[in-house]
């Protein structure tokens, strides 16, 4: 299989890319839903989100594993842009008037009232953690093109999530928690999202193989890290 030079990659978007940023954008607002959830598990606490929030850190690296950093980058902004108008929508739908039939307009609020901050922090720690994610795995490749995915996989993932979790938690969690709790998820999130995609590693690793058969395999090389740079994708 030929691998190619970033430079020489088309620009267009294949259907796969697509639907991979499709699904990327579900579980990241996904994610923002359900984490204004906290559950314990033992003698540490954990997010709802983190059923489906590491998937997208996966979808992440196989997007630049395959197609590269620029389309990667363009991936996480549709995410942030996708999470954004949900947002919007959401606290519009708040203060909408209710109809004289609705009586759920307490509950609403309690649950997605806290929805802007939770946001906030949710917006700036995915934003943070998707770029260095990205930037991590793209840097360790154009390094070392003989393989090693799996480490670039982990390392990545530990850093982007690491990154996410210190910013995330203070921001959105400051006030309402113990600085002990929030520590404690700080800490627990990042190995735990970590060590979720070290067990679904296999899967995720074919994935790619088969990815790279239909859609190529692109080698960051002399490319801008600017994370602005959306309309650069080719």
């Amino acid at each position: 299989m030929k691998k190619k030079d970033r430079n020489e990659s088309g620009a267009k978007v294949s259907l796969t890319y697509l639907l991979l940023s499709t699904l990327f954008c579900v579980c990241l607002i996904i994610s923002n839903l359900v984490e204004i959830k906290t559950v314990d598990l033992g003698w540490f606490t954990i997010t709802a989100g983190v059923l489906v929030f590491p998937v997208s850190y996966i979808i992440n690296d196989c997007v630049v594993e395959v197609y590269g950093f620029k389309k990667a980058r363009l991936m996480i902004w549709m995410g942030f842009i996708s999470a954004l108008i949900v947002a919007v929508m959401l606290q519009l739908a708040i203060i909408l008037p209710g109809g004289k039939e609705w009586e759920h307009q307490r509950a609403m609020e309690l649950i997605y009232g806290s929805v802007p901050r939770i946001m906030f922090a949710s917006f700036t720690a995915f934003l943070c953690g998707s770029m260095v994610n990205a930037w991590v795995m793209s840097r360790m490749k154009a390094a070392d093109t003989k393989g090693q995915f799996s480490l670039r996989a982990i390392l990545s993932s530990l850093w982007g999530e690491s990154v996410d979790s210190v910013i995330f938690f203070p921001i959105a969690f400051a006030g309402t928690f113990p600085w002990q709790t929030i520590l404690s998820l700080i800490v627990t999130q990042a190995l735990l999202k970590t060590g979720y995609e070290i067990i679904i590693l296999p899967v995720t690793i074919r994935v790619v193989k088969r990815l790279k058969k239909s859609e190529g395999d692109v080698i960051d090389k002399n490319i801008s890290y600017n994370w602005w740079k959306l309309t650069d994708v080719d």
